[in-house]
């Protein structure tokens, strides 16, 4: 008896045991999975969510800098030393800016030179640094410091008008926040283990002061404080900006291959612009483009002014230097004309140049923003059409620029070129050879099948249309028009048409699709294109979105034949 009572309670206690740690490992499993939730709960977390949890005088300073690490270290080491590196920073500020000043020196000032030139008391601070790798600069190290200065500079321009006027001009109450890039490169195997260092500011993300005459009002001088500020910016943009960089060796060497070299060119067509936001009170917005990849006064392209109208069709080509394709970007702003006033900013667009694939034409639209730094307006502000062509240097062997002179010439002319065999055609030759791009005439036969339209938009009160397409080439008016199919969303043409064009870099083919009815007609949508990609493939064939419908794709194929392959055959 007592041996079947041991047994029966040595079952209920191992039954009891295997319960007990089933229960155990469930509590255990729960708590690791609401464990998870919160480690994921806790890395979903922003800056902002997590400033509502804490306090202000519990929240800490390193939460702030997710990308980049604290240097508390390095600021309070500069300020250690920042009397010597002022010394120093000051004569080579002062060595670097004043040729550049005067460079960029107004038409109405005879001399711009610094007269005094300290930067104060108050050191910068570095708020935060990061390594930058890449595959592409394994011989050298990368670093971005992040960098904020309010600093007391005494900083003073004498300033010589043409009248013969010296006006003594302060800077004061700087204001810069912006990331310097330091490289390190060539790695070697001799202390300090690199042979050069180069400096770039990589990034300005604001740059503000102010400009007092000494003992005066600078205001009462018309222009004047702009003309300088403008001067001073440019003087910044041109001088260290990315991808700028100066170079101090530290190692004997030639370092010549570190300096800023231009990689290729950027060929742009201003196509169209549509939607754009009205700025007028009275009418439409006169609208025009300022397009450029560094800011600098001689680089930026202007359009023209496209009167009372917020649908602009341009077609204006612009050629830019591209120094580094990996990091610069094309920037557009549209802007309201005013007349003698200001003019008013409708929108600004960007375009990163490492999307664009060398020797492809990249057709884009771009929506409007009110800012690019801060994108919190959400307010549609129109669209702009570009394409865009990137053009290596050292790759015209693989594919050829439209819009160079030398592709006009050809293979007899380029060979007189070298031969030089007559002096006066040679001559000539080369003036062809050297003309401006805007001269390029490029020549063909264009030939145009419109297959077929789909999913069109219903405009007939029986609920279809009646569609034919009408073809124009803007700049010679030649138009041609196929036949009409009656109640159908989706016809098919599969008609072509042949186009001789005289100057085809310039001229635009404008697709408009019509809906027919006995007593007239009513358009439906059209496509805006420039000729650029087909001269550049020959041959294509797309479905373009009808600009102005509803709904409803145009599909059509499209072939060049060069003037010189017709007078070859």
């Amino acid at each position: 008896m007592t041996f079947y009572a041991g047994m029966f309670m040595g079952i209920v206690l191992g039954v009891g045991l295997i319960i007990s740690f089933a229960r155990y490992e469930k509590i255990r499993s729960k708590r690791r999975s609401d464990l998870a939730k919160t480690v994921a709960a806790f890395a979903r977390m922003t800056v902002q969510d997590s400033r509502k949890i804490l306090p202000d005088e519990f929240y800490p300073t390193w939460v702030v800098f997710s990308q980049r690490q604290k240097l508390t270290w390095l600021n309070l080491q500069l300020d250690k030393i920042w009397p010597y590196v002022d010394e120093a920073a000051s004569e080579l500020i002062r060595n670097n800016v004043e040729p550049i000043l005067e460079q960029y020196r107004p038409a109405v000032l005879a001399s711009l030179k610094f007269s005094k030139l300290t930067l104060g008391t108050v050191a910068p601070q570095f708020t935060g640094v990061s390594v930058i790798e890449s595959e592409s600069d394994s011989h050298g190290v990368t670093l971005e410091l992040e960098m904020q200065w309010d600093g007391n500079p005494n900083i003073t321009l004498d300033i010589k008008t043409r009248v013969g006027v010296t006006l003594p001009v302060q800077v004061k109450n700087i204001g810069f926040t912006g990331v310097f890039r330091l490289i390190f490169k060539p790695l070697v195997d001799e202390f300090p283990c690199f042979g050069a260092v180069s400096y770039s500011l990589r990034e300005k993300k604001k740059l503000d002061f102010t400009l007092k005459i000494v003992g005066g009002d600078i205001s009462t001088i018309p222009g004047i404080s702009d003309a300088i500020e403008e001067t001073i910016r440019d003087a910044v943009e041109d001088s260290i900006t990315w991808p700028v960089r100066k170079i101090v060796p530290i190692l004997p060497g030639d370092y010549s291959n570190l300096e800023l070299k231009p990689v290729g060119t950027l060929e742009v067509k201003l196509v169209q612009a549509k939607d754009l936001t009205n700025k007028d009170i009275i009418g439409k917005s006169d609208p025009y483009v300022v397009l450029f990849i560094r800011p600098l006064r001689d680089r930026m392209k202007t359009s023209k002014i496209i009167n009372n109208q917020l649908n602009p069709v341009w077609n204006e080509h612009f050629e830019f230097i591209v120094e580094d394709d990996s990091t610069q970007h094309l920037t557009v702003r549209v802007f309201d004309d005013e007349g003698i006033q200001a003019s008013e900013l409708i929108g600004c667009a960007q375009v990163p140049l490492k999307d664009l694939q060398p020797g492809k034409v990249k057709d884009v639209w771009l929506p409007l923003v009110k800012d690019l730094e801060v994108q919190r307006d959400t307010k549609y502000r129109g669209q702009v059409h570009l394409e865009l062509l990137y053009c290596p240097f050292g790759m015209e062997n693989i594919f050829k620029n439209p819009f160079d002179p030398e592709s006009s010439l050809t293979y007899l002319e380029k060979k007189a070129l070298k031969s030089g065999a007559d002096e006066t055609e040679v001559g000539d030759l080369g003036k062809t050879a050297a003309q401006k791009k805007s001269s390029v005439i490029v020549r063909g036969v264009l030939s145009v099948t419109v297959v077929a339209a789909e999913d069109l938009p219903v405009v007939d009160l029986i609920g279809k249309a009646d569609p034919f397409v009408v073809l124009i080439m803007k700049k010679s008016e030649t138009k041609a028009k196929t036949r009409v199919l009656n109640n159908n969303l989706n016809p098919v043409w599969n008609q072509t048409f042949d186009f001789l064009v005289e100057d085809a870099l310039r001229d635009m083919l404008i697709v408009e699709v019509w809906d027919h009815d006995t007593f007239g007609k009513e358009k439906i949508g059209r496509v805006i294109m420039t000729l650029t990609r087909v001269i550049l493939e020959g041959e294509f064939q797309n479905s373009f979105p009808l600009d102005g419908a509803k709904s409803g794709k145009l599909n059509l194929h499209l072939k060049w034949t060069p003037d010189n392959i017709l007078r070859d055959s």
